[in-house]
């Protein structure tokens, strides 16, 4: 996959998995769980394919879904790292 692509992607995975963790901490997770299930389905069958092709990729963004401010604090100390 192109390596934009992947970025853009990984930050998109992690601004949802940070959102379904601040309704989860905030105890709305539960108004929107049949919601969050489908999107979880529909994600999980994704990483499946991409990592048929690129299993690097595809563990970056279930750790993006699963443990997004995780993710995030990785990829910015690998962006300091480059400055």
């Amino acid at each position: 996959m192109d390596p934009e692509l992947a970025t853009r992607l990984t930050d998109l995975i992690e601004k949802v998995g940070l959102l379904r963790r601040d309704m989860q901490h905030r105890g709305d997770l539960e108004k929107y769980e049949a919601r969050v299930a489908r999107i979880d389905q529909k994600f999980s069958a994704l990483v499946e394919r991409i990592s048929q092709t690129d299993p690097d990729l595809a563990k970056s963004l279930r750790t993006a879904w699963t443990l997004p401010a995780r993710s995030l604090a990785f990829r910015n100390a690998e962006h300091r790292k480059k400055e």
